[in-house]
């Protein structure tokens, strides 16, 4: 379920990457081609990378997208799984000060509206809580066992 997961958090964040291309490429048309620039795309696009920065980080603790974590565990081995549990145990702490940081932040701002867009500030910042959790959650096994969630799987080539 976590590699489900992952790999749609994954998906979102390619589609986000896109849609905020398209949108920018729109703002740059606009501006320099049509001499009128959408006031939308700005706010659009800096809401959009927030959301698939966020769940790809989320994707990147269950897939070990971090290049010093897969350095670690190659180089060492068996060695640097007390390493990679302080290590693990380090982004489950985080992941549950996004949580609770991320929903008060959500709900301090509920009612600030972004002025271009027309929707609640809260709705940029709803994947710190979500990916908070997401991270948490992910990390855990990385905590109990000192390896990435789906290494064994990686390594007979299943996922």
């Amino acid at each position: 379920m976590a590699a489900f997961i992952s790999r749609i958090l994954i998906a979102f964040g390619s589609v986000g990457l896109l849609a905020m291309t398209a949108i920018i490429g729109w703002q740059v048309f606009g501006r320099f081609v049509l001499n009128s620039s959408p006031s939308w795309t700005e706010q659009a696009s800096l809401i959009l990378m927030i959301w698939y920065v966020m769940f790809a980080a989320a994707a990147g603790v269950y897939e070990g997208f971090h290049i010093r974590i897969a350095l670690l565990e190659e180089k060492f081995g068996e060695r640097a799984r007390p390493l990679l549990r302080v290590v693990a145990t380090i982004i489950v702490i985080v992941g549950l000060v996004l949580l609770v940081y991320g929903v008060q932040l959500c709900w301090a701002v509920r009612s600030n509206v972004v002025p271009s867009l027309g929707i609640s500030r809260a709705v940029a910042y709803i994947p710190l809580p979500l990916s908070g959790v997401l991270m948490a959650l992910f990390a855990l096994p990385q905590m109990l066992t000192g390896r990435q969630p789906g290494h064994h799987a990686r390594e007979a080539g299943v996922e």
